[in-house]
Formats: structure tokens, C-alpha cells, sequence
């Protein structure tokens, strides 16, 4: 059963110039910075709040943050940074950090402070979230992709002990070294802040995540591959001597609740917004360059059947059309009840905790992401809450 549900925007920087994007032919890493205005920032900044803020008064569980770079995808370079906003201005509701980009950064010590910090200022409300980022991340950071699961695991390896191994003490591994380890930020959560780990479908992230007996939160994956995802999660699970259950499943997937299901179908359609997918455009090998995947998952079946994926993402393949990824649930739209019932649809085939709503997106007007979330409060969440699964996986 559904035990919390999040929401979630990408703070999308909507005001650059969608015909200078379609000239170039992608809207990330090398997109020009000058189709840029910090004033038009400024704005889009005070909106995403306000919905944030209000999203936590209003009756979801918490809000999701995460973090991208030189995209006008995400207005969130740093989410520590926005967490920590939003540790002070937010009294209640989780801050749920889906997440920090371990790989490209240097210091993953400061990562461990930071977070203890936004922890502490919160009142114990963070929940991490560790992520390896998409490719174009690597060559933003210049960090070799062939390096990025191993720096990944050695970062999370060495947060955690900051966390909760006494110090000081040395760490001498093979991409960190530091002669003290002894953090004076640790977080008010113990042992620490709950860890999730999201993603698409990798099946190597899915079985780490099971390890370590971390939530994997799919992101907003077409329905036909939930069950596939979480039956490589259970069998990693009882490799490791116990049964997955529920609370190891999250569900990320775009929705929006309109008074009508003929305005929400028009409304769903700013998910669309760049340049016709909301993930904006990029030539395939910027999201995932040579090493930055292992040569299994690359060619496992699960890696071969995420062409559709790819397309309602736009990294790569043409773009899923609009109809079709309401077929495959990958955007959710109509009025309450219609919306209640296309999300117990997913809660019969997933069985998720955890579900987070991606509310809002693109060049959605203010007030119909307002009236979204107030909908969804009122009328959709609880339902949802009430729920017993029909059969899941």
C-alpha cells in the first residue's frame, strides 16, 4: 500500500529560446549560456518554492529535490543548496534529496556535512538519495565516465562511515584519500538519514540498491518494464537472505489532476516542453559516453528494451508521441477520479510505499500547478492512501 506520497519538479528554466535550441540541436552541456537571464531565474525561483512550500501545507508526505547540470532542464546545480531552502522555510513534510551526484565530486566529505547540516536545521526530515548522474554529467565535471560506478560506491562507502564511525580516522582508497575523517556535522537522524536510490531501469543499480537494502525508486519508466525492474530487485534481495517487500519500491510518474480530464490532457502536454520532450535533447553518447556503462548492462535485454525510454526522454531515438506515453503511464492526466483510478493501475502492478508525483513541469502556468496540488491533497492521495493492491509483482 501507498504509505507516503512526494512531489516533485525539475525548477525547468523555461525562458530560453526553443528555436536557438532546435538550430543547435540539443538543449544541454554545450547549449549556450547567453539564452540565459539570472532576472528570469529570480522569478521562476520564487514560483517553484511557493508550489513547494505550499505542496507541504497542502498534504503530500514531502517534497523530492535532485540535481543536474548546464541544463535548462533543472535550475538545480547544487540540491543541498535547495534543501537547505527548504529546511528552513518548509515545518513539516520530508525533503527527500533524489539526489546528490557522488561521482563528480571531489570531496565527498563535504557532501557527508552538508547534509548532516540540512539534517539537523530540518529537524531530522532528509532522506538521501545517492546517484551515479547521467553521462554528460562526467564530461560537465570532467571526471572520466569509466571511473563512475566505482567512484560512486567508494563516495557513498566513505559518507556513511563519516556518519557513524567515530573519528578521526584515515581513508586511503583508490579515487579519495584523506588523513581526517572526523566530521563535527553529523546528522541528527541515526544512524543516519534513510538512503534511496533512483533510476530508470540499469540493472546493476537495481541490484546495488538491493544489497545494501536502499529503496530503488524507478523513475517514471513505462509501466511494461515495472515488473521486470522489481523482480531483478527481489532476486538480488534474497541472494543477500531476505524478502523484498514494499517499502524497497518507490514510483516516480508525471501526473496532473485538472477539474476536467479534457484540461488535464491539455495541461499534461507542458511535460513536452522542451522541444518536445521533458528531458530535454542530447546526442546519445553525452548520456551515456564509452565506460560509463558496464559492457553487460549495455547489452543486457533490459538496457535493448529502454529504446522507448530514451524516446520519451529525448537522449537519444525519436520522441515518444504524447498519447503514447499516457498509454504506457509515463504521464498521467484527468480529473480526480480519473486520475485515482490510472494510479491504482500502477500501485496494482507495483505494490510502491513510496509514490512521488512529478507535478509540474515546463511552461505550466502557476496557478493550474497550484490547483494540481490541491486536487491531488483533497481527493487523490488519500484514496491512494486507502488502497489495498489488486496483484502486484
Amino acid at each position: 500500500m501507498i504509505k507516503e506520497v512526494h512531489f516533485f519538479t525539475e525548477m525547468g528554466y523555461n525562458a530560453y529560446d526553443q528555436e536557438a535550441a532546435a538550430r543547435y540541436g540539443y538543449t544541454s552541456l554545450l547549449f549556450p549560456n547567453e539564452y540565459f537571464s539570472p532576472e528570469k531565474a529570480q522569478e521562476l525561483y520564487g514560483m517553484y518554492f511557493e508550489e513547494l512550500q505550499y505542496c507541504t501545507e497542502a498534504g503530500y508526505d514531502g517534497v523530492m529535490i535532485n540535481e543536474h547540470h548546464n541544463n535548462p532542464l533543472n535550475m538545480m546545480p547544487s540540491v543541498n543548496v535547495i534543501g537547505s531552502i527548504l529546511a528552513k522555510m518548509t515545518k513539516k513534510g520530508k525533503i527527500v534529496f533524489l539526489g546528490n551526484v557522488l561521482p563528480i565530486h571531489e570531496n565527498p566529505l563535504r557532501i557527508a556535512e552538508e547534509i548532516a547540516m540540512i539534517d539537523i536545521i530540518s529537524g531530522g526530515r532528509v532522506v538521501c538519495g545517492f546517484v551515479r548522474g547521467i553521462g554528460q554529467e562526467s564530461m560537465y565535471s570532467n571526471v572520466n565516465p569509466v571511473n563512475n560506478r566505482e567512484r560512486f560506491e567508494e563516495a557513498h562507502d566513505l559518507i556513511i562511515d563519516a556518519w557513524t564511525k567515530p573519528g578521526p580516522f584515515r581513508w586511503e582508497g583508490k579515487h579519495f584519500q584523506f588523513r581526517a575523517v572526523n566530521p563535527w556535522m553529523v546528522p541528527l537522524q541515526k544512524p543516519h538519514p534513510p538512503i534511496w536510490i533512483p533510476g530508470i531501469s540499469s540493472p546493476e543499480s537495481i541490484r546495488y540498491a538491493a544489497q545494501k537494502r536502499y529503496p530503488y525508486i524507478a523513475l517514471a519508466p513505462p509501466l511494461s518494464l515495472a515488473k521486470d525492474i522489481y523482480d531483478t530487485y527481489a532476486a538480488a534481495a534474497e541472494e543477500e537472505g531476505y524478502e523484498a517487500t514494499p517499502d524497497n519500491r518507490g514510483y516516480s510518474v508525471r501526473a496532473v489532476v485538472a477539474d476536467s480530464d479534457e484540461r488535464a490532457y491539455e495541461e499534461g502536454k507542458h511535460f513536452y516542453w522542451q522541444l518536445g520532450t521533458s528531458f530535454g535533447l542530447a546526442p546519445r553518447h553525452w548520456q551515456a559516453p564509452p565506460g560509463y556503462q558496464s559492457r553487460a548492462a549495455a547489452t543486457s535485454a533490459r538496457e535493448l528494451s529502454r529504446d522507448s525510454i530514451r524516446a520519451a526522454t529525448g537522449s537519444g531515438g525519436s520522441i515518444v508521441p504524447y498519447d503514447e506515453a499516457q498509454e504506457t503511464y509515463q504521464i498521467v492526466t484527468g480529473n480526480p477520479d480519473t486520475v485515482i483510478r490510472k494510479l491504482k493501475t500502477i500501485v496494482d502492478v507495483m505494490d510502491p510505499s513510496q509514490l512521488i508525483i512529478w507535478g509540474r513541469e515546463g511552461t505550466m502556468p502557476h496557478d493550474v500547478a497550484m490547483r494540481s496540488i490541491d486536487l491531488m491533497t483533497q481527493e487523490v492521495i488519500p484514496a491512494l492512501k486507502e488502497y489495498v493492491p489488486q496483484g502486484h509483482c
